[in-house]
């Protein structure tokens, strides 16, 4: 028995899922559908989108600019933190969720809407990234998740019913690929991605020129932080979007940022997902590179460990959680010295970091050197290996004694 529903907001993309459920809601719900469209940078795809919402039977389109909060309030918090989830995947489509969401909920709450509705399946990590930022921000609202509910099995059905209702899509059964575009990356699925054996076609990649391709001279740019977060290149202050369509273009022109993993679920399957991140990529090696510089050792180590936890947390789309909120304490502060400038060169499929400064430094060329110094009494280290040795030393003579 599906509930009473008057009017409901669907997270709209123009995409194969969306496309299809503005239809089927009013045909099951009788209810009156607004389509939100966020944009986070995924470019023309919008006022298509939006044209055809309205075409397929939404009563209003709200689209919203989404991409300065996603940057500034999603993105650099998570590279100022470097999660990376399972030690690679640079978290596109989940920093994109809890924002979009952040928008649905905002548009539910002023159109007067008594649901909201996403796209996400049933197999799939959004569905509890979309659910649980309502439930963290309007507990009160009904969610709507048509893959949990229709007849629809497959992709392929997803398109029988599209060309029944008369929608175009923009997949077909000959290229099914599901993708998610936004500024920190594009995201492929699906087709012959699903055999992990397949190597990625040369038709998956949209974004980014295939390294063989790129230019064979290098390219050095230099990027400008302060407290961990990217503020500018080359010595002059850039927006976050600007900064980071600069870098996505400069990146893609290399082929750098192509990621290719799987990845365990938060529903328990493994997944196999391509990733363009181009501009993500040449941000995450300039900041490393700058920590690595101007954060002391415990707090570098243990910021390890905690990027792990964080990495996770937006990955199971827990951003709007008091745990999440804690953590992003912990890197403001252990981050308050990350600022300088990181040399980066782009070279045919990679970024490297290749110099680093900073007015924060902790390396002390008088105490690394080689040559002679003053500074550093090389007979200490006598005493302090003795000391930081002696449980080893301990076991070692128990066991000496005991054979």
């Amino acid at each position: 028995m599906r509930p009473q529903i008057k009017k409901v907001v669907l997270a709209y993309s123009g995409g194969l899922d969306t496309s299809v459920i503005i239809p089927w809601l009013k045909e099951n719900y009788q209810c009156e559908v607004v389509a939100f469209i966020s944009d986070v940078g995924q470019g023309k795809e919008i006022d298509p989108a939006r044209k055809k919402a309205l075409r397929t039977g939404a009563s209003k389109v709200v689209v919203k600019d989404q991409r300065k909060d996603f940057l500034e309030q999603f993105c650099f918090p998570a590279l100022r933190a470097q999660a990376k989830y399972e030690g690679t995947y640079l978290l596109g489509t989940s920093l994109a969720r809890p924002v979009i969401a952040n928008g649905l909920v905002e548009t539910a709450l002023r159109v007067g809407a008594d649901a909201i509705c996403h796209g996400a399946t049933g197999k799939g990590n959004d569905q509890v990234r979309f659910e649980l930022t309502v439930m963290a921000l309007a507990p009160h609202l009904k969610i709507i998740a048509p893959w949990r509910e229709w007849n629809i099995k497959s992709r392929e059905d997803a398109i029988d019913y599209a060309e029944k209702h008369g929608i175009e899509v923009p997949v077909t059964k000959k290229r099914p690929y599901s993708m998610d575009g936004n500024l920190w990356h594009l995201s492929h699925e699906g087709g012959e991605l699903e055999d992990p054996w397949n190597a990625p076609s040369k038709y998956v990649f949209l974004n980014t020129t295939d390294p063989a391709d790129a230019p064979k001279k290098s390219l050095s740019i230099i990027v400008n932080f302060k407290a961990g977060i990217p503020v500018g290149l080359n010595g002059k202050k850039t927006g976050a979007v600007a900064l980071v369509e600069k870098l996505n273009k400069l990146g893609a022109s290399y082929g750098v940022g192509r990621i290719d993993i799987v990845e365990n679920r938060l529903v328990g399957m493994k997944s196999r997902g391509v990733y363009e991140a181009p501009g993500a990529t040449i941000l995450y090696e300039a900041h490393r590179a700058l920590q690595s510089l101007t954060v002391e050792r415990e707090t570098l180590h243990y910021s390890q460990v905690l990027s792990v936890k964080y990495a996770e947390m937006i990955y199971y789309g827990q951003w709007f959680s008091p745990l999440r909120d804690s953590l992003e304490a912990f890197f403001a502060t252990a981050q308050k010295d990350v600022t300088g400038d990181v040399r980066v060169e782009l070279n045919p499929g990679r970024v490297t970091a290749t110099g680093i400064r900073s007015p924060h430094s902790l390396y002390q060329q008088d105490l690394a050197t080689f040559g002679e110094d003053v500074v550093y009494n090389q007979k200490d280290a006598e005493g302090f290996i003795r000391l930081f040795g002696l449980p080893m030393k301990v076991v070692g003579m128990v066991k000496r004694k005991n054979k």
